[in-house]
């Protein structure tokens, strides 16, 4: 139970895998023999181990230091279980297998991650000198003895590797760790025992029986799963050293996890015989720490030890065109089983041991640093830099330059040859479909219709179940009042938006690929996916929309109306007549307006689709008025009048209020944006009305006297006053409203930026009176592209270093905003990742100590070099910062530099492609597997890649490549992508092609 600490495992190799591992030599050739192989290549006979139980309690096996410790710390266990009372006995084992539990989960953990990651403890004890002869012989002889006795007669102190030892040396602490874990869990469910009341018998018998069965299942699992993996898989052997292929079968087919499963039954059963509660939470909590180490360290080292990334983007064709009986990935070169599962090595497969490789992906960023990167979040913490299996090619050729083809196939690529791939196939089936509440876009109407529904439903779920009237009145009351001001504000922002910049069309070029199948050049089929995606979500919004401000308003109108008692008394019977009156005169309005519009008109499809001819005819209800919108609110006046109540009326009052916003800034000025001067002055019944007002002035003007029309100017005047004062007043608050929207919007994304940066713990070195600054000196070398001190945005940054002979190994060095550290001697923000050790190799390890006499020269020269997630991907002004001993001192800084990114000056598919052929290999770090093949000037492709792949085709490792693509777009071109379109697009020209089309009016 406590000791479960395999993992789960990987199936084994077929028979006719090729080992890698050197065959037995001749005189072993009747017995087993298990070679290992060290992260140095040096090949081992890996000798016998005993399991821990007969090592530790076997008579004849020989006791070392660390089994006379844990014998007695269990002893001690068991002495105090017997002698204390369980008042007393209770709480200390709880606070004991605390420790025990965390030294496993935590403690172990964190050793393991390093080691797994840097070979940090082989490191520590190679730094201290425990294995070494000449700097620690009494150490080293002592863990001899250790070792020796406890090993069989193949084993060979002297002769073996020093990852070999150093494993032997760390699983003696991890059998102290794990059977104390064991029996303080023991011992305090022991002390929690008691006899639960108010049970029969049969229930007795039936909790007892479970609780055994649970035990024996659990000791089944433990003792199925070492026979399968031996001391190698249970001791995380290769996380030192790397041995033969396992196979993997029996217990570890029943379960996934099983040691982290199944393997934990005895915990429950112990629970049930115990018949305490707070055993049972204890083991809950107990299994759950498993469960995180299994999460944070175990399948990390698998993904590190055996997994192999993926290329994201590749366009696999669905059947290969040359070799049938060949998969891609034997095409390719690549391993076509992933190798996730923990707790051997495949055979053969020395060469996949990434965690052999010093990779500064591993180093733990220096507390001073510590943060994301400037285009990552702090999850992403493995680099591009990551061991790869390198894609193995054939056959090579060097085909005619790239420059040379016909221009079609220049631009295009051999995408119309090409069989379809499974890459484009799921972008076009699935395209950020919502699972759950993930990957919800409010610009969605199936979207936001699923949020309404369990808004709807979370409300109603959640109202008390006695409300007041007068809640329920006012819950009716916000709930109109909301889906008016969506209905008129929120859509008429929406349409406003789209009007001037194609915003809705903008929004789905952003966040959703679609299928390009244009000639060259021509965008038009982008465009008009974009454009009818965008149309049709928005007309469904629409009418969303519409139904939703109608019925929240009956529903307001149907919580206060009443039936008069008596119609004849008051205003009942007039208020019901006018009520029922203007009812009919919006119905009769909204179907006129309706059938001369069409749907194209209703859906407002002119600020979307522009195939259609761009003119006006005034037939129907429009021969009277230029816009029978305005009659819409006469419904919700009749319906207040029916009503006749004051919420009522104060919702149509808004109505009209925001209908004549909409009217007056929405729907005019797109309609003088886009018909001009054939827009009608003035309507048929608004030019009768003043026709017929006039003749009638001038009557009535000859009759009355001057004082007369003086009172009615005046009246006018005030009227007159009164209305633009209203408009100005709510064009004023408008126009204030949104651009201060706009400001808190940029300004929050400003200051979380600025977070990021300064939420640094500063930390500053106290031995600096040792160093002299003027000894450090940093200077960058000239970028190829720029010249001195000018880089383009992802090229490669050298920097040339010279510090004393006896500086820190943990020195590192940093790329800062210039203006961002206002201290020259203390750095105050955070690198967001932009580091790199100056001596990688080192950092883990700590601080090596320079011995007197080894150094000919006062001063160390060094270069080290800023690459990928250590660049900075924003343009500006930067400065470069030596720091000492991994703390916020700064020793030296550069001349500023400046990252720059060219422009080009017109935005047409030529320029916007060229552009796009500099900037997207150096996002891609200039990898020739993953560029496009066209931007492989001067550079050896294989016809094979020719044959498969478009010549504008790119592909990632991983998808912060493809945010990089996306970050350098945005500052270029002026639009935004999310990675995923940029995934789905990996293509020259397609992405040209939507570049285009978001820098201009989306075409439909």
């Amino acid at each position: 139970m406590g000791e479960n600490s395999l993992r789960t495992r990987r199936r084994g190799q077929s028979p006719g895998h090729r080992q890698s591992s050197p065959p037995p030599s001749p005189k072993f050739k009747d017995e087993e023999v298990v070679w290992g192989k060290t992260p140095g290549g040096e090949v081992f006979k890996v000798p016998t181990t005993h399991d821990v139980l007969s090592a530790l309690f076997h008579p004849s096996h020989p006791k070392s230091h660390f089994d006379i410790l844990n014998l007695a710390l269990l002893g001690l266990q068991i002495i105090l279980f017997l002698s204390l009372p369980r008042t007393v006995s209770k709480p200390l084992f709880f606070c004991y297998f605390i420790f025990w539990r965390a030294a496993y989960d935590a403690g172990l953990g964190w050793v393991l991650t390093k080691q797994s990651k840097r070979k940090w403890i082989v490191r520590e004890v190679q730094r201290r000198g425990w294995l070494d002869q000449e700097k620690r012989p009494l150490v080293r002889e002592w863990i001899k003895n250790q070792l020796v006795g406890k090993m069989g007669k193949d084993y060979s102190f002297d002769d073996l590797p020093l990852e070999y030892n150093t494993w032997l040396l760390f699983r003696q602490v991890v059998d102290v760790i794990l059977i104390n874990d064991f029996l303080s869990y023991c011992m305090f469910a022991f002390a929690c025992f008691r006899i639960p009341e108010g049970l029969s018998f049969g229930m007795h018998v039936a909790r007892w029986l479970a609780g055994i069965a649970l035990i024996w299942f659990n000791l089944w699992v433990k003792t199925e799963a070492h026979d399968v993996v031996k001391d190698y898989g249970w001791y995380w052997g290769d996380v030192f050293f790397q041995r033969g292929a396992l196979v993997f079968d029996g217990v570890f087919e029943f379960a996934p996890h099983p040691m982290y499963s199944v393997g934990y039954a005895g915990y429950y059963g112990l629970s049930l015989i115990s018949g305490s509660y707070a055993v049972l939470f204890v083991s809950i909590a107990g299994h759950a720490a498993q469960f995180g180490f299994l999460q944070f360290f175990e399948n990390p080292h698998i993904e590190r030890t055996y997994g192999q990334r993926k290329l994201l983007a590749q366009r696999v064709p669905l059947m290969p065109r040359h070799k049938k009986s060949e998969s891609v990935d034997e095409q390719f070169g690549t391993p076509t089983s992933s190798s996730r599962h923990r707790g051997h090595t495949p055979t053969g497969s020395t060469s996949s041991m990434s965690s052999f490789t010093s990779d500064q992906a591993d180093l733990p960023t220096p507390a001073p640093t510590e943060g994301d990167s400037a285009t990552e979040t702090e999850f992403e913490t493995e680099r591009e830099t990551d061991t790869e299996t390198d894609i193995v090619s054939p056959a090579r050729l060097t085909p005619s330059p790239v420059g040379q083809l016909p221009r079609s196939q220049h631009h295009e690529g051999n995408a119309l040859a090409l069989p379809a791939s499974q890459h484009d196939l799921m972008n076009s089936y699935f395209r950020k479909d919502t699972v759950f509440l993930s990957n919800v876009d409010w610009m969605r109407t199936s979207d936001l219709q699923l949020l309404l529904l369990i808004s709807y439903v979370s409300i109603f779920t959640l109202l008390p179940r006695e409300l007041s009237n007068k809640a329920v009145l006012v819950l009716h009351f916000v709930h109109a009042l909301g889906w008016c001001l969506f209905h008129s504000f929120g859509l008429g922002l929406l349409l406003q938006g789209q009007s001037k910049n194609k915003m809705l069309v903008r929004h789905f070029l952003k966040h959703y690929p679609y299928p390009q199948h244009s000639e060259f050049g021509k965008s038009s089929s982008l465009g008009k996916a974009a454009a009818s995606e965008a149309f049709e979500n928005w007309k469904r919004l629409y009418n969303l929309s519409l139904c939703m401000s109608y019925i929240s308003f009956l529903g307001l109108v149907w919580k206060t109306y009443s039936i008069p008692s008596n119609w004849t008394v008051g205003t009942e019977l007039l208020r019901h007549t006018l009520g029922a009156a203007l009812i009919g005169l919006h119905a009769w309005a909204t179907t006129e307006s309706l059938e001369v519009l069409g749907v194209f008109g209703w859906f407002y499809g002119d600020f979307f689709i522009e195939d259609f001819p761009a003119h006006l005819e005034y037939t129907g209800i429009y021969r009277y008025l230029n816009n029978p919108d305005v009659m819409n609110g006469a419904g919700y006046l009749g319906l207040s009048f029916i009503s006749g109540n004051k919420l009522v009326f104060i919702i149509t009052v808004i109505k009209h209020l925001a209908q004549w916003w909409f009217l007056r800034h929405v729907e005019s000025p797109h309609m003088t944006k886009l018909y001009g001067d054939s827009i009608r002055k003035e309507a048929g019944f608004v030019k009768v009305f003043k026709k017929v007002a006039s003749r009638n002035a001038q009557r009535v003007a000859k009759k009355t006297t001057p004082g007369l029309r003086r009172v009615a100017r005046e009246v006018k005047g005030t009227i007159d006053k009164v209305y633009e004062e209203t408009a100005e007043a709510l064009e004023e608050f408008l126009a204030k409203s949104t651009p201060k929207i706009t400001e808190v919007m940029h300004d929050t994304k400003v200051l979380l930026q600025q977070s990021r940066e300064k939420l640094v713990i500063t930390s500053v070195a106290d031995d600096l009176a040792g160093f002299d600054s003027d000894q450090y000196q940093i200077s960058v070398v000239p970028s190829e592209l720029g010249g001195r001190n000018r880089f383009h945005v992802g090229e490669v940054i050298r920097v040339k270093w010279r510090a004393p002979a006896n500086h820190s190994r943990k020195d590192w060095i940093g790329i800062y905003r210039v203006g961002a550290n206002k201290d020259k001697s203390v750095t105050k923000v955070s690198s967001m990742g932009m580091w790199v050790p100056v001596h990688s190799d080192e950092w883990d390890g700590g601080e090596l100590p320079v011995e007197v006499g080894t150094s000919t020269m006062d001063s160390e020269p060094g270069e080290v070099v800023f690459r990928g997630g250590a660049l900075p991907w924003k343009t500006g002004t930067y400065e470069i910062r030596y720091h000492h001993d991994g703390k916020y001192n700064v020793m030296a800084t550069t001349e500023p530099i400046e990252v720059y990114v060219d422009v080009p000056e017109t935005l047409d598919f030529d320029s916007v492609r060229n552009c796009l052929k500099r900037i997207v290999p150096l996002c891609l770090d200039s990898d020739p597997s993953l560029i496009p093949i066209s931007c492989q000037q001067g550079q050896d492709v294989t016809a094979f890649d020719t044959d498969l792949r478009d010549l504008d085709d790119f592909r990632f490792w991983s998808e912060r490549q493809a945010r990089r693509i996306s970050t350098v777009i945005k500052q270029v071109f002026g639009v935004e992508y999310v990675p995923a379109v940029i995934i789905s697009d990996a293509n020259l020209t397609a992405l040209a092609n939507r570049i285009v089309v978001s820098n201009v009016d989306p075409e439909p």
